[in-house]
């Protein structure tokens, strides 16, 4: 098959190529798929360089999303939950790829109607922005929602999530472009975040000026975040795109009594297995409601494995928005 390998960390996406290697060989309880669509994260980024959390041992395939069409099951698996020509999206190492092993749990079908572009980049933004924003803040009709980068992955998946429970969503973003992309997924105000008194532009925005019930935030803003959140608000904490972990003014938490909500989806299969099925019925049912929609970077196709590094450079640049992904040419058709 044709995968980008990375077999010493590069300095940059720049730097990766595409070679040939083995086809995957599926253990017992693994699926092999044929990938159609890999999507990018900014973790890629960290990993390529050797400088993430998770680095498997040298050599090792690339990417981590995909959606494509099952070409075998787990040999231990009599009645696997898919069967071969099923179309899924998933997670699983070696997504920049024309082939991937994944296990069960990491797949998901895709839904009806979508292309495997609109599925690759699901299975991470979507039940990140719904647990954090449902089950962690418990967002309602008529909250005052802030949603950071909100022209981003997790923060269109947020938007739309927001909207669906009734909420008002003030979105955050850094250019023209992205407030377009905001608002034409929900956003019913947008503000730049990069320009001065911007928090108060936020508080003007809310019932008598006191701020917001609940903050998103994804980049790393819990600081000037406190400013314009309401008395008793939530500020949930998805990660830090900016690349610093702040120092939060406590006493502001403290005298405006909020509560700041850490989040982070991946745990949840270890600590709390039982709210995964449970989210991914919730999204479904807001995707078969038309309350949900793929998010995908439409205003440049990348087209083939070659791209990856092109695409994953303007990732890291921040001149895209919702998930960028990457179409992947299998050299034959499928029939479904």
């Amino acid at each position: 098959m044709r995968a980008i390998q990375v077999k010493e960390y590069v300095k940059g996406p720049e730097d990766l190529t595409v070679t040939t290697v083995p086809d995957p060989i599926p253990s017992s309880d693994s699926y092999l798929i044929a990938i159609h669509a890999s999507a990018t994260n900014f973790f890629d980024l960290l990993q390529i360089r050797g400088k993430y959390q998770y680095q498997p041992p040298l050599p090792w395939i690339s990417g981590a999303e995909f959606a494509g069409v099952v070409l075998s099951t787990p040999s231990a698996k009599p009645n696997p939950k898919f069967k071969t020509g099923d179309r899924v999206f998933g997670s699983s190492q070696g997504a920049y790829a024309t082939q991937v092993c994944a296990r069960e749990e990491s797949l998901m079908p895709v839904p009806p109607g979508w292309s495997f572009l609109e599925a690759a980049g699901l299975m991470v933004t979507a039940p990140t922005s719904y647990a954090a924003l449902v089950y962690r803040a418990g967002v309602k009709k008529g909250d005052y929602v802030l949603i950071h980068a909100a022209a981003g992955g997790v923060g269109l998946a947020a938007v739309q999530i927001a909207k669906a429970f009734g909420a008002i969503v003030i979105a955050t973003a850094g250019s023209k472009r992205k407030f377009e992309v905001a608002r034409d997924f929900g956003a019913d105000y947008t503000i730049d975040y990069n320009k001065d008194g911007w928090t108060e532009e936020v508080k003007k925005l809310t019932p008598k000026g006191s701020g917001v019930d609940i903050v998103y935030d994804p980049v790393g803003m819990v600081n000037p975040s406190l400013k314009c959140t309401a008395w008793g608000g939530k500020i949930v904490i998805i990660g830090f795109a900016a690349g610093n972990i702040e120092k939060v003014a406590m006493n502001r938490v403290l005298l405006k009594n909020v509560s700041l909500i850490g989040m982070t989806w991946g745990s949840y299969s270890k600590e709390a297995p039982e709210m995964i099925e449970r989210v991914w019925e919730d999204l479904f049912q807001l995707v078969k409601q038309g309350k949900f929609k793929g998010t995908v970077y439409t205003d440049l196709e990348f087209h083939g494995l070659e791209t990856l590094g092109e695409a994953l450079g303007m990732l890291g640049r921040r001149e895209t928005w919702g998930k960028v992904v990457v179409r992947v040419p299998q050299g034959w058709e499928s029939k479904l």
